[in-house]
């Protein structure tokens, strides 16, 4: 019994193949010209669009190769295959293409790249079933086959190349690449031989030398060559969880120092930038001399095929549908190199090459650099979203007198994801890049030394400098209750506290940065905890959303703006510690913080000094949040328009203030043999701790020798 008519059966096979080899030629058009912007976009429909491409491309080329590998067996011939089935067979050196994917993705998420041993089979099953392919087809003794064969070089650089660059970004090889030689060191005995007084040990060492400070570093033009020194010599390090020396500081914070803080903030989105291409596409190969070769040898081939096709192949043999779609499928791979080509010259690595190596071609590269400085997509182009998520505590609990009804409430309140996209306000993070960089600033300034006692401050630095008083009222809120019991308190007190600003006139700008702040902590806490420290947040907001729910909904009806809800909090009497009344049954911090904002408001301060204050403390919470977060999670959220929490983490490293720095000197060799000086990173792997550590215990390098 026949399910589908004849008629029906016969169209499904006649298109079957010719469809899905089209559909993968449409999935690379996509990856292509998509994927590069999620880099810089939080568009929900960016990161579907890709994901779905990207998983679809490899199910489609890979059944389309067995779809092709199928070809005349129901005709049970081996030898004088059917034209148009030659033809097709002529496809499979392009689904190979297909497979090795695009130059702007090969990795949607960084599990992704760990997964290439994976990868690497299916380069071996793959080119062997395309080179089957191949040899039915060879016994028929046409041009194609010849044809065949550029194309199939083309495929398997093509597909070779995402599989060495997944194995080269997975964490054990992207660190083991970073180590240095091993290095013994200066000649121990033969030094003490030649130099038997210490003194005189120390004056050979250059002990007594101090550090060149070196002369001030202007960026202007330059930070696109400033950034990529700092990625190649320090970034990496930092994300395979090394080592490095105080040199390397010292030369990062010159930088940074010398810089405005638009400045600094761009030099970190050029280096977070350079790591993203790292992570997730084929930089590692393309942007190398070997890469260039294979991309030549892959265009050139594509190009020799697509002329030898239109010379030598008699078009009245084939099906017109077929011929047509090998022409799509030719110009298809030339159109989409071109691009990636176009791109190239486009992309910050290729002005890169150009500073280096403009002593050598100096009006060349001059005159290259000026046009494409001044190309639009070039060094102005984004490289992040420049935005921070928002996410309100009391808007949250208030949402049910929008215009959707109950129902519709109930199933967001269980949907996760729809909660995620639907109750979230995104903003410009432009007007926080000058408090966050003068905050480092000052806090680098008051320690000399070892500043990795800074990285335990979370908001009782700001509290303490100002005064004993402020810091007995406040101090608990930061320092007696857990990190996320912190975040939540400060971010209802501060909502609550922003209620006696006057509706009419605009909010002053540190009101509005410590909203921005607070809402932004917030969004860290409840969508992305794996970036704070481990606790128990998420039970927190729980709890304390219920509990304002549950007020709130016994208010109702007197209810009728946000102002009002927050009034109606700040009248409850809260003299009494919360916890004594309920005991620890329930989470919720809602009174707490109620507690707080009133303290707030008694402060004899003038309102634009508490305002300083509540900023100040969020940017220090900001940052204890961003040098306890793992090099992993950042990296993660590269691909999802990058994280204000990111950029500050990095800038936090170039400033000193992080776990991942040497303490001293290191000094160069002495004795008959050459001086040596041990590359960066410093032969030592930290061991990355959860962030769930207690506050000041820093995580310690272990030797594994």
């Amino acid at each position: 019994m026949e399910i589908f008519p004849e008629s029906v059966q016969k169209l499904w096979d006649e298109w079957l193949l010719r469809s899905m080899v089209l559909v993968s030629l449409f999935l690379q058009i996509v990856l292509t010209i998509f994927s590069n912007r999620r880099k810089f976009t939080v568009a929900i429909w960016i990161r579907i669009l890709i994901w779905s491409a990207y998983l679809s491309a490899d199910w489609v080329a890979t059944v389309s190769l067995g779809t092709l590998s199928q070809l005349g067996d129901s005709e049970g011939k081996r030898h004088d295959m059917d034209p148009n089935h030659t033809l097709m067979a002529f496809w499979a050196p392009f689904l190979l293409l297909h497979l090795g994917g695009p130059g702007t993705i090969t990795a949607y998420s960084l599990e992704d790249n760990e997964l290439w041993l994976r990868h690497l089979l299916g380069l071996v099953v793959q080119v062997g079933v395309a080179f089957y392919v191949f040899l039915r087809s060879w016994t028929s003794r046409t041009p194609l086959s010849f044809l065949s064969i550029p194309m199939f070089v083309a495929g398997i650089i093509k597909y070779g190349e995402r599989t060495w660059v997944l194995r080269s970004t997975s964490k054990q090889h992207f660190g083991d690449a970073l180590l240095p030689a091993p290095d013994p060191g200066p000649y121990y005995a033969k030094i003490l031989k030649n130099y038997p007084k210490l003194h005189d040990v120390e004056k050979a060492l250059g002990l007594e030398s101090s550090i060149d400070d070196g002369t001030e570093l202007i960026l202007g033009g330059k930070y696109i060559n400033e950034a990529y020194s700092l990625f190649m010599e320090q970034l990496r390090h930092l994300y395979a969880d090394l080592i490095l020396s105080l040199d390397d500081q010292q030369k990062s914070e010159r930088i940074i120092r010398s810089a405005s803080s638009e400045e600094a903030f761009k030099v970190v989105e050029v280096e977070l930038s350079f790591l993203y291409d790292v992570l997730y596409t084929k930089a590692v190969v393309v942007y190398s001399p070997l890469g260039i070769l294979l991309r030549t040898v892959s265009f050139l081939s594509t190009i020799s095929t697509l002329v030898a096709f239109g010379f030598f192949i008699e078009r009245h043999e084939f099906s017109n549908v077929d011929i047509n779609i090998t022409y799509a499928l030719l110009f298809g791979a030339i159109i989409l190199e071109i691009y990636a080509i176009v791109m190239l010259i486009l992309s910050d690595w290729f002005i890169v090459w150009l500073w280096r190596s403009k002593r050598e071609y100096t009006l060349l590269t001059d005159w290259i650099h000026r046009d494409i400085s001044s190309f639009p997509s070039s060094t102005s182009g984004k490289r992040w979203s420049r935005s921070m998520a928002q996410k309100n505590l009391i808007d949250f609990c208030l949402r049910d007198k929008t215009k959707f009804d109950h129902e519709v409430n109930s199933f967001f309140d269980k949907n996760k994801f729809l909660e995620r996209y639907w109750y979230m306000t995104w903003e410009k993070v432009d007007g926080m890049k000058e408090p966050i960089v003068s905050f480092l600033l000052e806090m680098t300034n008051d320690v000399h030394g070892d500043r990795k006692e800074l990285l335990k401050h979370r908001g009782d630095y700001v509290i303490t400098k100002m005064g004993d008083s402020i810091s007995r009222k406040l101090g608990w809120s930061v320092v007696d209750v857990e990190f996320d019991h912190s975040i939540l308190l400060w971010h209802i007190a501060t909502d609550l506290f922003s209620y006696n600003e006057d509706p009419i006139n605009p909010k002053s700008a540190r009101c509005k940065i410590s909203k921005c702040m607070s809402e932004y902590m917030l969004y860290l806490l409840v969508m992305c905890p794996s970036m704070l420290p481990k606790g128990i947040g998420k039970f927190r907001f729980r709890d304390t959303c219920s509990e304002a729910k549950r007020f709130f909904q016994q208010r109702r009806q007197s209810i009728s703006k946000r102002r009002k809800a927050c009034r109606l909090l700040l009248e409850v009497e809260t003299k009494v510690d919360p916890i004594e009344v309920k005991g620890d049954k329930s989470k919720s911090v809602l009174f707490e913080a109620c507690r707080l904002a009133k303290v707030l408001e008694s402060l004899d301060m003038e309102l634009g000094e508490k305002w300083e204050m509540i900023s100040r403390v969020w940017v220090e919470m900001l940052c204890y949040a961003a040098s306890h977060c793992g090099w992993a999670q950042h990296g993660e959220q590269l691909r999802r328009g990058g994280e204000l929490l990111t950029h500050v983490c990095l800038l936090m490293s170039h400033l000193g203030l992080s776990d991942q720095f040497q303490i001293f000197q290191i000094h160069e060799g002495l004795g008959d043999e050459p001086p040596t000086r041990p590359s960066r990173p410093i032969v030592r792997v930290l061991v990355h701790t959860p962030p769930s550590r207690p506050p000041g215990t820093a995580r310690g390098p272990v030797n594994f020798s």
